[in-house]
C-alpha cells in the first residue's frame, strides 16, 4: 500500500481505506495460518512411517509369523490405528492447539464412532458366522453330495 493510504487511513477516514486495511489484516491473519503446515521434512517423516506402518503388517500376513489368523488380525488392526494417528499428525496437521481444540474433539469423536461402528460389524458377522450354519452340518451335506 502507499504511504497516502496508510496516512489517510490512520486518520480514521474513508471507508475503502479501511476495508484495505483489513484486507491487509486478513493477508497477515492468512500469512499466520501457513507456518502451520508441514515443511518437506515432517511430510517426509509421514510418509516414511506410513511406509513402514503398511510394509509391517503386509510383512506378517504374508509370512504368517504368528501362525493365528486372529491374532494377526488384531496386529494388522493396532497398525491401523496408529497409521490413522500418523496421518492426522503428519498429513491433516491436527493438534490439540488448532481451532481451540474443537478440531481434535472432532476427530475424538470420530473415533469414538469408527471404533463403535467396526466392533459392532465384527461382533455381528462373528455370530452370523457362528450362527446361521454350524460347520458340522456343511460338512455332512458335502459327504451327502459326494455320494452318488
Amino acid at each position: 500500500m502507499s504511504d497516502a493510504v496508510h496516512s489517510h487511513n490512520a486518520h480514521g477516514h474513508g471507508h475503502h481505506d479501511d476495508h484495505a486495511h483489513g484486507h491487509h489484516d486478513d493477508h497477515a491473519h492468512g500469512h499466520h495460518e501457513e507456518g502451520s503446515h508441514g515443511s518437506f521434512g515432517s511430510y517426509m517423516i509421514g510418509f516414511g512411517l506410513s511406509v513402514i506402518l503398511t510394509a509391517i503388517p503386509f510383512w506378517l500376513v504374508m509370512s504368517g509369523v504368528l501362525h493365528d489368523p486372529q491374532l494377526t488380525g488384531v496386529v494388522i488392526m493396532g497398525f491401523a490405528a496408529v497409521q490413522v494417528v500418523v496421518h492426522m499428525i503428519y498429513f491433516l496437521h491436527m493438534n490439540t492447539r488448532v481451532e481451540g481444540g474443537w478440531s481434535f474433539m472432532a476427530m475424538m469423536l470420530t473415533i469414538v464412532l469408527v471404533v463403535i461402528v467396526l466392533s459392532g460389524s465384527l461382533w455381528v458377522m462373528y455370530h452370523l458366522n457362528n450362527n446361521m450354519m454350524p460347520h458340522a452340518d456343511m460338512s455332512a451335506m458335502k459327504q451327502m453330495s459326494e455320494m452318488p
